[in-house]
């Protein structure tokens, strides 16, 4: 497994500081730069990768050092520094190189290093290549990973919770654009953030759990995993269907819960348009309170500020943007923002879940005002709410997990007029629909329960075809 080693410092590791951590393995190890210089490797005499640090990253929000790292370190109060050092797989003295790195940073910056222990002061003897020569990466290659074949990048990581970092984002990106697969590979105890596991789901993209019993497995679907042709495929059982691993199957029942908001909006293109108003308005409609930070990767480091978010989004059109906003530790929320031009305006659309502890209450009640306020004020074309079972940490573990149950649907007013105000009105459900907005044109909010019956899907099925039906 990848081993890297964080440092997490009060003051900004500047160069001399950067210079004493470089130092770690003597002065005869080589100094490379990628991404623009935005990642630093450290490399044998022959060009072979030992350590990859990442560039420093000031964090702004409480609580993210404790989401993704657990609560065993002591984080510095905000803001504080975030520095990762990745070693290379290959050689087995990269670890013990990359902790020194990190041990050096927290020597003159103070603070602490993770994971607890990992941290030295010592030099660091590496191996000697033999005199064969590394050849240098070819202009776009793929961030450094730990196999790379024709049809998948595998990396392999080790961490309590595997999160959508910057380096792993590039990755991700990067795979993309080659044509190839990113397979990530784990241990079973680790759990993935919400941002990472929205991201691998689906093929060809995979979570691989290496489980000493079954091997490998899906960590999403469960399917047993071979190593076949350059990537992992499902092993299939007698009758030619995916077998599942034991590790697979739900340790027991939980009272934590999880109610996520999925909801899409749409604006004409305004040149004063700020972004990420709508987000807010769910935030605060369902907690009180607005997001703690906003980034576009994980940890999420930077205060919230939609007019910030907006100016990002601006200088990277017409390309869509992803983002990711994150609350406070003491109500645990996350959320991801996808920004993207259409044929007649600007579609932000919006997944944002909440974490609820045993005996907390879900806030449905506060469902249909967040619905009407977005018909009102931020051109809402479809929301969906579920709510199922599910850590209230938001990270997802290595096993199955209960589906979610649907709450409530709502039809934005355009797409009410597409279909039929009419039609739309006399769905084949139980109940009928709350009109919102004004009475001449208004959207439908569709009520299915209270998160507790899964068989509701049925209902959403019949809504679905309904409303298909009037527009075919």
């Amino acid at each position: 497994m990848t081993k890297d080693v964080i440092a997490l410092t009060p003051g900004m590791p500047d160069p001399m500081a950067l210079l004493a951590g470089l130092h770690a393995g003597g002065p005869d190890l080589g100094v490379t730069t990628s991404a623009d210089d935005a990642v630093i490797h450290l490399c044998t005499p022959t060009g072979r990768r030992l350590v990859s640090v990442e560039a420093p990253v000031v964090v702004h929000t409480p609580g993210e050092a404790e989401r993704l790292l657990g609560s065993q370190v002591a984080v510095p109060e905000v803001p504080f520094w975030w520095t990762e050092a990745r070693a290379s797989t290959a050689v087995p003295e990269a670890e013990d190189l990359a902790g020194s790195f990190c041990g050096r940073l927290t020597l003159l910056l103070g603070g602490t290093s993770w994971p607890p222990g990992a941290a030295t002061l010592r030099v660091v003897d590496t191996p000697d290549d033999g005199g064969i020569t590394a050849a240098p990466a070819p202009e776009g290659a793929l961030p450094a990973v730990d196999v790379l074949t024709d049809a998948t990048a595998v990396v392999l990581v080790d961490r309590p919770v595997v999160a959508l970092t910057a380096w792993l984002s590039d990755v991700l990106r990067a795979a993309v654009a080659s044509g190839r697969a990113l397979h990530v590979v784990t241990p079973p105890h680790a759990r993935l953030s919400l941002p990472l596991r929205t991201a691998l789901t689906g093929p060809p993209n995979r979570w691989v759990v290496q489980d000493p019993d079954d091997g490998y497995y899906d960590g999403l679907s469960g399917a047993v995993l071979r190593w076949r042709d350059g990537a992992f495929a499902p092993a299939l059982d007698r009758d030619g269907r995916p077998a599942v691993a034991k590790a697979f199957r739900p340790p027991g029942s939980t009272a934590e819960r999880q109610l996520t908001v999925s909801f899409r909006t749409h604006h004409a293109p305004e040149p004063d348009l700020v972004l990420g108003l709508g987000l807010e308005a769910a935030w605060r409609h369902l907690t009180g309170a607005e997001p703690a930070g906003w980034g576009t990767a994980e940890p999420i480091n930077l205060p919230w500020s939609p007019r910030q978010l907006t100016a990002l989004a601006r200088g990277r059109a017409p390309d869509p943007s992803q983002l990711l906003a994150v609350g406070r530790p003491d109500r645990p929320a996350l959320a991801t923002l996808r920004v993207q031009r259409t044929r007649t305006g600007l579609a932000q659309e919006v997944t944002l879940a909440l974490g609820l502890a045993a005996g907390s209450p879900a806030p449905l009640d506060a469902i249909e005002p967040l619905a009407e306020a977005l018909v009102a004020r931020h051109g809402l074309r479809t929301l969906l709410v579920t709510l199922h079972p599910a850590r209230a940490d938001l990270t997802a573990p290595a096993h199955l997990e209960h589906p979610p149950a649907p709450v409530s649907f709502t039809l934005g007013a355009a797409d009410v007029r597409a279909v039929g105000i009419a039609h739309a009105r006399r769905p084949p459900l139980p109940h009928r629909p709350t009109a919102l907005g004004p009475a001449a044109g208004p959207a439908l909010h569709y009520r299915f329960g209270d998160g507790t019956d899964a068989s509701a899907w049925a209902d959403v099925d019949r809504l679905t075809r309904h409303l298909a039906a009037a527009r075919t």
